[in-house]
């Protein structure tokens, strides 16, 4: 043991591989032999042969769990909609409606406007979620909106 000035004791620095009289010396401290007591080998996750953890689960990607089909739409596409007859400004737009004419995917549940672009006709639109900026130009319009609960 060497003593610092400072009175703090500091010990000694183990060097392994410097002859048994260290008490690290020979296999210095790392066991017989084996894959493990070579220089360099890291052997992480590996079970012995067992199906490691991270493939027994299953793929879960980039795709948050918890999120749920919201299909979007701008109020100027159901503008252009309007104009190009693809639907009347009469009928109600909903959800169900834009799957029937294959408007958006399947796999939405739920159905939320946008306000990028404007709206000239008046509508009745049935939906999940709505922003205020839409809210604002569809009572412009003296369009009816009803609220999905």
């Amino acid at each position: 043991m060497k003593f610092n000035t400072t009175n703090k004791i500091k010990e000694k620095k183990i060097r392994p591989g410097r002859g048994i009289g260290s008490g690290k010396g020979k296999t210095s401290g790392r066991g017989h032999k084996g894959q493990k007591s070579r220089r360099g080998v890291a052997i992480k996750s590996f079970e012995g042969g067992q199906m490691p953890l991270y493939r027994r689960l299953p793929k879960r990607g980039f795709n948050p769990i918890k999120s749920t089909g919201i299909a979007i739409m701008n109020l100027g596409k159901i503008q252009s909609l309007i104009n190009s007859k693809k639907i009347k400004a009469s009928e109600k737009i909903n959800i169900e409606l834009l799957k029937k004419l294959r408007l958006i995917n399947q796999k939405y549940s739920k159905y939320k406007i946008l306000g990028n672009g404007d709206i000239k006709d008046k509508i009745n639109v049935e939906v999940d979620f709505i922003s205020k900026s839409v809210k604002n130009k569809l009572d412009k319009t003296g369009s009816t909106i009803t609220l999905k609960k």
